[in-house]
């Protein structure tokens, strides 16, 4: 049983956050996935809900995976040591490092992608990518793979991620699984990225 920590702070995007979960959730016997948080207290998400954390940074960073969600929020956070200093801690011991959308500016800026190639939302791309000049940043991949760390283009993007990641952990036949019960029509190359060419990248 892999331990999934997914990172909560105020103003995180939804699809970000619920698309690559619901990935990981129809597997409940090989993925528990645990909402962690600064704080003990509802999250709420840019435009939508909040979401109760099941545990907060001080309970330890001890994860096998970790998703880290994009959304207003990150323009803060970016700036926020606790949250930082966390996901370095996490990202030591765990297994696989995911972001999705502008989450990527949060791992560029606590140093995890130093000399990595990563990519980010098209539409914040320049934002995200003044975080960090050691960042090889790809303006045209739906996600990038670089070791441990995988980073996802804009929101949907993460979905076709997080499939990625099923078929690392639990082989190329559960991400179809997932992608069949979603009833979702996957884009399983990382290079095909057609908001790219949209946003003339």
């Amino acid at each position: 049983m892999r331990k999934l920590a997914a990172v909560l702070f105020e103003g995180f995007e939804m699809l970000d956050y619920f698309g690559p979960l619901e990935m990981f959730a129809m597997f409940p016997d090989q993925i528990e996935i645990l909402a962690v948080a600064q704080h003990a207290a509802p999250v709420r998400a840019s435009g939508g809900p909040a979401v109760m954390p099941d545990r907060v940074f001080a309970d330890g960073a001890d994860y096998d995976l970790l998703l880290v969600p994009g959304g207003r929020g990150t323009r803060r956070e970016v700036d926020n040591p606790a949250l930082l200093n966390w996901l370095c801690a996490a990202s030591a011991r765990a297994e696989l490092v995911t972001s999705v959308c502008t989450g990527s500016a949060l791992l560029a800026r606590a140093g995890l992608l130093d000399g990595r190639a990563a990519t980010t939302n098209k539409l914040a791309f320049d934002w995200v990518a003044s975080q960090s000049d050691k960042v090889e940043w790809r303006t045209s991949a739906r996600w990038v793979a670089d070791g441990r760390f995988l980073t996802s283009s804009g929101v949907s993007a993460g979905i076709d991620m997080s499939l990625d990641v099923l078929a690392r952990l639990l082989g190329p036949e559960a991400a179809d699984k997932a992608a069949h019960w979603a009833e979702y029509v996957a884009n399983r190359d990382a290079e095909n990225d057609p908001f790219a060419r949209m946003d003339k990248m």
